[in-house]
Formats: structure tokens, C-alpha cells, sequence
């Protein structure tokens, strides 16, 4: 059994967090920060509302999945700091699909012979503060990370903020040859709270830290 309190229970988020924790029987939900039976704190909410949570826990041993994004370096670097003391999840995306979108691409790069140009195309609800996305950052450093023989030219990233999309992230790779894509698209956000409900049995046992939600996958792969 695992003790969560849902930080930004009232956002949207928090609510597909609450549906989606009653589906698995070994999550409690305290409904304050200060219960005893606490364990995991998941954060989905604002980066102010963010540091001000890790502030009310600094002096408890409480882990904390972070999946809030906008973040400026010094939060940044404030999260960081405060991984010290305890251990942290914190990652723009928690869907397993994109983890597996980042292997694929990584992969691509790494094997490419071809002098190429990267389009990054994210799309998201009207009302998602940051642009571009987290997550369209981490794709466009992923790509440049992996590129060791400095065949990609140029990456660039469009944003759009349209309707109420969950997420639609494509990647595409062109030359005057050929084009070639990858691409990953959200149906619902429940995908985010799955995968936030599924790492917080893990987090609460790890040591003092900064942890990714591909170090939380690569561990289940360990099992």
C-alpha cells in the first residue's frame, strides 16, 4: 500500500489522478500533506505552487513525483538542490509511449549516415502555459545528445495551442531525399496519471535523488 497525497487535487490533473488511484487497490489517497500515512506526494500544478510544496516537506523524508512543467533555471536548480534529501521523479512526460517514442528516435539517430535537417511539431490545449513543451525540449535535446557524428543540421520546433488536445509530438527527420517521422499522440491525460500512480510504488523506496521516468521504466525491465 502505498500512502499518495495529490498536490493540485482541484486542476484537471488532479482529478484524473483521483479516477485512475481507485483502480489500483494498493494506492491510499491522503487527502492532507501532513497525514502520517503520506509517502509519495504527485505534483501536477504550477512551478510556484511546485517549490512551495517541496518548502512544506523539506523537513519530512517524503518523496515527490514532479510533472509540472514551466519551470525557470533557479526552480530548476531549487529541485536539484532539494534532491538531496530525498528522492524525486521529475520528468515532462509520464507516458510510457513516449519513453518508447525517445528509444525509437535515439536509435535513429545514432544509425544515421545522412546529413539532415529535425522539424519537432507539439500540440496542446489552449490552456498549457509553457511553449514550447517540456516535452518538446527534452525531444529536441534527446536528438542533439544522440547525434555523436553531427549529421543533423538544424532542429526547430513548432507549438501550437489548439482546442483540448492532451499532447500530439512528431519528430521529422528530411533531406531532398527522403523524410522520415515519428510521432506520438495523447487520447487522454489519464496515460500521465497512470503512469505518475505506477511510479510512485517505486519512488518511495529509492535513495536520495534525482530520478527520470525512464529510470523507473528501466528498472521495471530489471524485475
Amino acid at each position: 500500500m502505498t500512502g499518495i497525497f495529490i498536490n493540485g487535487l482541484s486542476g484537471k490533473m488532479g482529478t484524473s489522478l483521483l479516477n485512475r488511484s481507485n483502480l489500483d487497490n494498493n494506492i491510499f489517497i491522503c487527502k492532507d500533506i501532513d497525514d502520517k500515512e503520506v509517502e509519495v506526494v504527485i505534483d501536477f500544478s504550477h512551478p510556484s505552487s511546485t517549490i512551495e510544496t517541496l518548502d512544506a516537506i523539506k523537513d519530512t523524508n517524503l518523496s515527490i513525483i514532479i510533472g509540472t512543467t514551466g519551470f525557470d533555471d533557479d526552480q530548476i536548480n531549487y529541485i536539484k538542490e532539494s534532491s538531496k534529501y530525498r528522492s524525486i521523479l521529475f520528468a515532462y512526460n509520464l507516458s510510457k509511449g513516449i519513453s518508447i517514442l525517445k528509444d525509437s528516435i535515439k536509435g535513429f539517430v545514432e544509425s544515421n549516415s545522412n546529413n539532415l535537417s529535425c522539424r519537432i511539431e507539439e500540440t496542446h490545449h489552449t490552456q498549457k502555459i509553457d511553449s514550447p513543451s517540456g516535452t518538446a525540449i527534452a525531444l529536441k535535446d534527446l536528438v542533439e545528445f544522440s547525434d555523436s557524428k553531427n549529421l543533423i543540421k538544424e532542429i526547430k520546433i513548432d507549438s501550437k495551442r489548439v482546442g483540448n488536445i492532451f499532447g500530439i509530438h512528431k519528430v521529422i527527420f528530411f533531406s531532398e531525399l527522403e523524410k522520415i517521422k515519428f510521432s506520438h499522440e495523447a487520447i487522454s491525460r489519464n496515460i500521465y496519471s497512470d503512469g505518475a500512480i505506477d511510479a510512485a510504488h517505486w519512488i518511495k523506496d529509492q535513495k536520495n535523488g534525482m530520478y527520470s521516468f525512464e529510470n523507473f521504466l528501466n528498472s521495471e525491465d530489471l524485475l
